[in-house]
């Protein structure tokens, strides 16, 4: 089974327009607490960022970490290729 922070990274990949922790919550059959705890050690690592909309928080994946996550994932696509 995937870690918890690998899942939410999954779901936020998915929504590059950003989620609010309850969405993140309903995707990821999580409790809205166990995603703050998660979404907020993310944001301690540099992986997600928020943005405040109203009374709503948004959260994305960072594209500095976006990107290198993309450059990850064509790379093991090569590797699997040449084996």
């Amino acid at each position: 089974m995937k870690n918890k922070k690998e899942v939410i990274i999954n779901i936020l990949k998915q929504h590059p327009d950003g989620l609010t922790i309850q969405e993140i919550s309903k995707l990821s059959g999580m409790s809205r607490i166990t995603v703050t705890i998660y979404i907020h050690e993310l944001l301690g690592e540099g992986k997600v960022t928020e943005r405040k909309v109203g009374a709503y928080r948004l959260f994305y994946l960072k594209e500095k970490y976006l990107e290198s996550v993309k450059e990850k994932e064509i790379i093991e696509k090569i590797k699997e290729k040449i084996k």
